[in-house]
């Protein structure tokens, strides 16, 4: 009669607190159509993640593959550089 709504696969790669001074370098990125995110890397196990970036609408990944020790440092290196790279009033 009823079915039961299968669980879909998810992933999380944990809780990151962001360093001192980057808030308003990632509040910049996202005010300017710049977002990164930390993606699952489906084809491997559930340790390993990939970094996807959003530009404009246009997405780009990272081929590399990171782990959770290190995605979420990856992650705001990124949002530095693109700060750095396109915010001429710093």
């Amino acid at each position: 009669m009823f079915k039961k709504k299968q669980k879909k696969v998810s992933r999380s790669p944990g809780k990151s607190t962001i360093p001192t001074g980057y808030s308003k370098m990632i509040q910049w990125c996202l005010d300017n159509s710049i977002a990164v995110c930390v993606v699952p890397d489906w084809s491997r196990s559930s340790e390993y993640w990939k970094i996807e970036i959003k530009i404009n609408n246009k997405v780009h990944v990272d081929p590399a593959v990171y782990t959770v020790a290190n995605v979420h440092d990856k992650k705001y290196e990124y949002y530095k550089y693109y700060y750095d790279k396109y915010n001429k009033t710093s």
